[in-house]
């Protein structure tokens, strides 16, 4: 049942109106001044408001430009005895859905009235269509890599609940990516997702950026403003970088994740919220709170399912497929012409580390078709970082490769393996800055048996 709420400081029209709207199948509450109604709708949202605008204290267009500010999803009709065009004219200009002068017609009450919900009914279904029309772009995790098909079951399994997501991972690697399919598989897709970046705002400023603020509540404040968690109400607030948080702003994210109350900045009344948390770092939040930069409580608070994002140099099987998804739709977005990449090129972007991960790739597919569009990268045309990164076994000081050398000597298969496989770990191992795990992943070799060769092979290891 829609609930109309009628405010008039007339009690007659209020009385004729409650007669008229109950009659029809509505539930009617009354507010004889606009201080009334803002105080009604603080504590029940109608889905319909008959407003006066010659009021005592507060008068209706103030009240309307409140409901435009915090309900406005809720259609408003005006009302008056002292009707006239610049009033009519100013009221649906100020939001308004009708304007409806005194006496009221019973007729033109109950079309009204049929109208701005039959109005509000068709935006909630837009929003919803363009909700998911959204949750069908979300950017998927790409990928065949063991570890990112586990992410994305893992992805499934705690979308459609309610339990708060802490991700973690370097820089580039997706996060944000993970945190948006989280909330386009929840319940809460058809509600908005507020991405709040925690290191970009200043420390000063979070709090009004997060809770929202009243008129006069410091320097600059010229009108009251809602904050992220009021705007992610019903659905999903991404803390992002969250390990560079205050600790000051840390506490009071505490006491509201827990209580899902909170206070604007300059304000007394007490704003109840339904927000799902997910939060991101790049950062070791044990090792942080091991230097008292961030709350421990808070860590196991927001810690209730981890996901990790791993590193693109973790799973280099994937560079390709994400190389063909992203020069598609850079091709398509910007026109580039289409190019490919020589096996010998294509093993080098394989074995780089990608130290700025997906985000870093994307930008070097993004440098070729800019550079070779409509041809074959080959090495030359590779950025030095990573041509100084093509495996050394794969070359000899004129340009002709050791393999080319191992064969005008006289040795036999076993020996030239050996002395192949020797060059080949070195190179790799130098590129792996001496980290036998990594090394173990590049070369798709278990570590023990990787410990065994480099030891076998004469090849030194850091301890």
């Amino acid at each position: 049942m829609n609930t109309i709420l009628v405010v008039d400081d007339e009690e007659g029209i209020r009385f004729s109106l409650r007669g008229i709207l109950e009659d029809e199948g509505y539930e009617v509450r009354e507010a004889a001044s606009g201080e009334e109604a803002l105080e009604d709708v603080a504590e029940r949202r109608p889905d319909l408001v008959f407003l006066d605008i010659w009021l005592p204290g507060v008068d209706g267009l103030s009240v309307l430009g409140t409901l435009q500010k915090d309900l406005a999803d809720v259609p408003v009709i005006m009302i008056s005895g002292h009707g006239n065009i610049e009033t009519a004219v100013s009221a649906i200009k100020n939001g308004a859905f009708d304007f409806i002068e005194k006496p009221l017609s019973l007729e033109k009450v109950v079309i009204a009235a049929s109208k701005a919900l039959e109005f509000k009914e068709l935006k909630r279904e837009n929003l919803s269509l363009r909700a998911r029309i959204n949750t069908d772009q979300v950017q998927r995790l790409t990928g065949e890599s063991s570890s990112i098909k586990q992410l994305r079951e893992q992805i499934g399994r705690v979308a459609p609940t309610d339990a708060w997501v802490l991700i973690t991972g370097e820089n580039g690697t997706g996060k944000e990516i993970v945190a948006r399919m989280t909330h386009a598989e929840s319940k809460r897709a058809e509600k908005p997702m507020i991405a709040v970046n925690c290191a970009a705002i200043p420390e000063e400023l979070i709090e009004a950026e997060l809770f929202g603020h009243e008129k006069g509540a410091f320097t600059g404040a010229e009108r009251s403003s809602e904050g992220k968690f009021e705007l992610a109400d019903g659905g999903t607030l991404f803390l992002d970088e969250i390990g560079d948080m205050s600790l000051k702003t840390q506490a009071k994210i505490l006491r509201i994740l827990q209580e899902q109350r909170f206070e604007r900045v300059g304000g007394r009344k007490t704003i109840s919220v339904d927000v799902r948390v997910i939060a991101a770092t790049n950062k070791d939040l044990t090792a942080e709170i091991e230097a008292g930069n961030f709350r421990e409580d808070l860590y196991y608070r927001l810690k209730v399912f981890p996901l990790h994002v791993p590193p693109l140099r973790e799973r280099s099987k994937d560079v390709p497929l994400l190389m063909k998804e992203f020069t598609a739709a850079m091709s398509r977005e910007h026109g580039f012409k289409p190019i490919g990449f020589s096996d010998e090129a294509l093993r080098v972007v394989e074995d780089y580390s990608w130290p700025g991960n997906v985000r870093e790739l994307k930008n070097f597919v993004e440098r070729m078709l800019i550079m070779c569009g409509g041809r074959t990268v080959g090495v030359d045309d590779l950025p030095p970082e990573l041509a100084r990164g093509a495996p050394t076994c794969a070359r000899g000081e004129s340009g002709e490769g050791d393999l080319a050398g191992l064969l005008r000597e006289d040795v036999d298969l076993k020996t030239a393996r050996q002395r192949f496989e020797a060059q080949y770990l070195a190179s790799r191992l130098a590129e792996c800055d001496g980290n036998v795990s990594r090394l173990a992943e590049v070369a798709g070799v278990e570590r023990s048996t990787l410990y065994r060769k480099l030891k076998a092979l004469g090849v030194q290891v850091s301890e």
